[in-house]
């Protein structure tokens, strides 16, 4: 079987796997991040599948795919939003860490030490595939996305989202986050495995998706938060797209 792991990307995470709960651990950028990724995304599914987001479980009868979903940060929202919820990761040492945690709060969700590919030709199908940062870490993005591709239902939607790639992203994802702040290890991204949001597009197309929505995700370091942008893409950005 056909793989896109890099097995040294999956070992800078499984390194960071304790740590996925902790809001001032090695994620604190991701847990501040999670609100801004989870209204885009709840957004873009209520928007896709006509889903009233006041009612109690407003995604029930929907299955849902977060690949690469670490230690369960989006797949936890999903399933309190009443989604079946199945998280995937190449990286071994989360999945007990996603269990514990979905466990201890009382949440059913079908954690699985896997790859995107061996799911695709499992015939795994869902109506939505969350693929949360994972791209600029795969050694191939095309072979990749298009696994993807085939996880999804004819008519389901991906969410796909990544960096940037320019002088700006490099300043702010490596120099920033990982050199200055020490948010993450050094090391965590290579700035050439980044995507603009035009060859995002186009691999999008290649693997036979439908873009329908991009916006940017912006970090303000006044109020030290983050919000949608339907105009700065420059560094992190976040994709909507349809399987046809």
């Amino acid at each position: 079987m056909t793989t896109t792991i890099d097995p040294s990307e999956v070992a800078k995470f499984e390194a960071m796997a304790a740590e996925w709960w902790d809001p001032n651990g090695k994620f604190k950028p991701l847990h501040q991040m999670n609100p801004c990724r989870l209204d885009y995304i709840t957004t873009q599914i209520a928007m896709e599948f006509d889903r009233d987001l006041t009612a109690a479980r407003p995604f029930q009868g929907l299955r849902i795919l977060d690949i690469g979903c670490g230690g369960g940060l989006l797949a936890e929202p999903m399933a309190r939003l009443g989604a079946t919820v199945m998280g995937a990761d190449a990286a071994e040492r989360n999945i007990p860490v996603a269990r514990i945690h979905a466990e201890q709060s009382g949440l059913e969700i079908d954690y699985r030490h896997t790859t995107a590919e061996a799911l695709a030709e499992a015939g795994e199908q869902f109506d939505v595939v969350l693929n949360m940062e994972v791209v600029e870490h795969v050694a191939s993005p095309p072979a990749y996305l298009r696994a993807c591709h085939d996880l999804l239902r004819p008519g389901g939607l991906m969410i796909c989202s990544t960096l940037n790639r320019n002088p700006k992203s490099f300043a702010m994802a490596i120099v920033g986050a990982e050199w200055v702040m020490r948010w993450l290890p050094k090391g965590t991204h290579d700035w050439k495995k980044f995507i603009t949001p035009d060859e995002l597009f186009d691999l999008l197309r290649g693997a036979g998706l439908d873009p329908v929505d991009r916006k940017g995700m912006v970090f303000n370091p006044l109020g030290w938060s983050w919000s949608l942008s339907a105009r700065d893409l420059s560094v992190n950005y976040v994709t909507a797209s349809l399987r046809r």
